[in-house]
């Protein structure tokens, strides 16, 4: 067996090498991007994690915006709903998933089935109304593509689980057994439920199911393909794996040489990288983030590449909030150099922007104008890693900013971008944006 020596890679090497892995080591297609187009962002982010809010786009939509810029949303529903590319399962969070790769997350649908991986509640509803659940299985084979509220008599919904009828937790558990697939989307973002031989193709129904330890041995190097250098714990995160699987995998993958271990500056736990990999000389990026992208949804490995604390303030009362309801860090360079609150009002055809923060990344603390003037320390994760070049003058950054938003307010169909006057990057924001052809000051 080969072994190979630790490594050492600065935190500007590893940032490098973390873009590049995402797709962000390109330019945005100079055309409109196409087909070709979807396939390489699932060839780089893997999957594409879904989420109900929409205040200001779906989330699974955003990370192709951020990587190809004004691609057709459309396109993408066809690639996985009507083309069936990709399906929708827990790989991370709900996520779309190369169909191919259906496989690998059968051992999730057998763990699931043993009451193992799965939220409680819907493992004890699928035990204690076992009846239920087999009717309603009986109703999609019946009657499928069906939703939950389309099953007869699927009770009302209550105050927790929110507000979940039995009928959708009957679905929710056959959905995570790998009973039935989801077979797209309504308009209103439900999920739509039919059984896996009328959703997926042929000849994956037809590949044979992987040993648990194959399974996740191979999640665990499509994950470190699209991290670039990652240490276990991002590894693992990547798929949800838990520790207690993803740990002798691990030793089995660096025993084989098919990954190395290496230190990175400024990491308190060694990480670990394919071998052969070329890390860029520059990334020449700007991009905006949704909070569930796959570069930064690990928080701690966001905090120690980027020196940013990235949190969803969605649930937090608004008197509690330090940045916004909804915010996107924006990538400019190598670096994450501001954040903006942002909401697509649609009845006015405007983008609102009600709150625009610079970002310091090579302060180890981060200052905003009323907030906290520390983050608060989280138990096991290293403080973000200061030092290095200054940051871009806020008059740069914001004038990147400007055009990112002018052209994410064309993508998503609305028109001026209006900025609200909170925050430290609000007022060279709206300067740049009054500069820009067809900016607005708000």
């Amino acid at each position: 067996m080969r072994r190979s020596r630790p490594e050492q890679l600065s935190a500007a090497q590893a940032r490098r090498l973390a873009l590049a892995a995402q797709g962000f080591g390109r330019p945005r297609s100079a055309g409109p991007p196409g087909r070709r187009h979807l396939r390489g962002l699932f060839d780089r982010v893997g999957l594409l994690q879904i989420d109900s809010v929409n205040v200001l786009a779906r989330s699974h939509y955003l990370p192709g915006w951020s990587r190809l810029g004004p691609y057709s949303r459309v396109a993408l529903d066809d690639y996985v709903h009507r083309e069936r590319h990709a399906f929708e399962y827990w790989a991370h969070e709900a996520s779309f998933v190369p169909v191919g790769w259906q496989p690998l997350l059968r051992w999730r649908a057998e763990a699931a089935s043993a009451g193992e991986g799965i939220w409680r509640g819907v493992a004890a509803f699928g035990r204690e109304r076992a009846d239920y659940v087999a009717a309603a299985l009986a109703e999609v084979t019946r009657r499928g593509p069906i939703t939950a509220a389309e099953l007869p008599g699927p009770g009302r919904g209550g105050g927790s689980w929110w507000g979940w009828t039995d009928g959708k937790r009957a679905l929710e558990y056959l959905f995570w057994t790998g009973q039935v697939c989801a077979a797209g989307r309504r308009a209103t973002f439900e999920r739509v439920y039919d059984l896996p031989e009328r959703v997926l193709p042929a000849d994956v129904l037809a590949t044979p199911t992987p040993e648990p330890a194959q399974a996740h041995r191979t999640l665990l190097l499509h994950a470190a393909d699209r991290l670039g250098v990652a240490a276990a714990g991002d590894l693992a995160d990547y798929f949800r794996l838990p520790a207690r699987l993803a740990r002798p995998r691990l030793a089995e993958l660096v025993e084989a040489g098919d990954l190395l271990p290496v230190r990175v500056e400024g990491w308190s736990s060694p990480a670990y990288l394919r071998p052969g990999l070329a890390i860029p000389r520059r990334i020449e990026a700007a991009a905006l983030l949704s909070p569930f992208d796959s570069l930064i949804w690990e928080r701690s490995r966001t905090r120690r590449l980027f020196g940013m604390e990235v949190k969803l303030e969605i649930y937090t009362p608004a008197p509690r909030r330090r940045y916004g309801y909804y915010v996107l860090p924006f990538l400019l360079g190598d670096r994450l150099v501001a954040r903006v609150d942002l909401k697509a009002d649609r009845a006015a055809g405007v983008l609102r922007v009600p709150a625009a923060w610079a970002h310091d990344p090579t302060r180890p603390v981060e200052l905003a104008a009323g907030a906290p003037t520390s983050a608060p320390a989280v138990a096991g994760v290293p403080a973000p890693t200061a030092g290095g070049p200054p940051p871009p003058p806020a008059a740069v950054v914001a004038e990147a900013l400007a055009a990112e938003l002018l052209g994410m307010s064309a993508w998503l169909g609305l028109g001026p971008v209006e900025v609200a006057a909170r925050g430290t990057l609000a007022g060279p924001l709206r300067r740049a944006l009054t500069a820009a052809p067809t900016g607005c000051d708000g």
